[in-house]
């Protein structure tokens, strides 16, 4: 069964870090680019971070410096490491594969930053 099911999520003060977790199944995942995308309420899902299957990686320039992507091919887990957690980086985090044909999205994990 293909799956994606992500994990790492919480309630952060601004400035903190999170590490999200992102175990997938049923694929070849090592051959495949992977990302992290995030929706905010009322706002359209967007691509953070991505990483190709030889560990080339791109960032949004909203999150560049600050964010960290990085995969285990073994293990079939991408990660997302967040650090100087900004209110506006408050979202429902998914990953998915990216510049190609998506799989079902897993249920995502939610980031939310306040004081």
């Amino acid at each position: 069964q293909v799956q994606l099911v992500e994990s790492g999520g919480g309630l952060v003060q601004p400035g903190g870090s999170l590490r999200l977790s992102c175990a997938a199944s049923g694929y070849i995942f090592s051959i495949y680019a992977m990302g992290w995308y995030r929706q905010a309420p009322g706002l359209q899902r967007e691509l953070v971070a991505d990483i190709t299957s030889g560990g080339s990686t791109n960032y949004a320039n909203s999150v560049k410096g600050r964010f960290t992507i990085s995969r285990d091919n073994a293990k079939k887990i991408v990660y997302l490491q967040m650090n100087s957690l900004k209110s506006e980086d408050t979202a429902v985090y998914y990953c998915n594969r990216v510049r190609t044909v998506p799989i079902p999205w897993g249920q995502g994990t939610q980031v939310t930053v306040s004081s």
